[in-house]
């Protein structure tokens, strides 16, 4: 399905030519500046819910995360 979607002309040519430059079609370059919200959007959900967390929690989750990192260099070698 397709639909239309109503754009300035100076908007639509910069999609266009960011779609060519990358070798898109316009619908895929569109679907990856989506997805690229989505994922800034999440991120600002995880830094929101970091940033409301206990300063006792943000300490386990940095021990945690420095044994994760150990074990992964133990691991590699």
């Amino acid at each position: 399905m397709t639909t239309t979607i109503k754009v300035s002309d100076e908007l639509r040519d910069r999609l266009k030519a960011q779609a060519a430059r990358d070798g898109l079609t316009l619908g895929a370059h569109l679907a990856q500046l989506a997805d690229a919200e989505d994922r800034r959007w999440r991120l600002h959900l995880l830094k929101s819910a970091i940033s409301a967390s206990a300063g006792s929690d943000a300490e386990s989750h940095a021990e945690e995360t420095a044994d994760w990192e150990r074990t992964e260099l133990t691991d590699a070698s």
